[in-house]
């Protein structure tokens, strides 16, 4: 779908001068998958694939203590008005911490990991690619850390 380490990852920082109509969405620390669903009636998720695979190399640096582990990737389209909105990036480490979320067909993966109070959040990263904005961040499951990137294409803003 696209390749993360084209973006210019950092750790966001106030001073950064990022549009306002991006930020509101970009810099949001709730649940995505709600806001999208508060926005579009007709909010669904086109999984585009999901099939163990090799991360990027900025996504290495990012799950380092997986190394030795298979990684599931996760791909897909968040949809509203019957168009993309926001393409995912989940990497999701094969352990028993991860196995009811390699499960969940077509349910939004922030459904589970934002409902379940012991699942946490790492530090958001913003990036840019061109006109291209995107975040990331980890969530830890049990002892296992996944990984999901979102990027915001120009149609949710509109």
């Amino acid at each position: 779908m696209f390749n993360p380490d084209k973006f210019n990852w950092r750790v966001y920082h106030s001073k950064e001068k990022i549009p306002t109509h991006v930020s509101i969405w970009l810099l949001d620390s709730m649940s995505l998958t709600h806001k999208l669903k508060v926005k579009y009636e007709d909010f669904e998720v086109n999984v585009l694939s999901q099939k163990e695979s090799l991360p990027y190399h900025c996504e290495y640096e990012l799950l380092s203590s997986t190394q030795n582990q298979g990684i599931i990737v996760r791909e897909v389209e968040l949809l509203g008005n019957q168009k993309p909105v926001v393409n995912a990036r989940s990497l999701i480490p094969l352990t028993e911490d991860t196995t009811d979320i390699l499960k969940i067909g077509s349910r939004p993966l922030g459904e589970i990991l934002f409902d379940d109070p012991e699942i946490k959040r790492g530090h958001l990263e913003v990036g840019s690619f061109q006109n291209s904005w995107a975040r990331r961040s980890t969530f830890t499951v049990g002892k296992t850390n996944l990984l999901v990137t979102e990027i915001f294409l120009e149609s949710l803003y509109a």
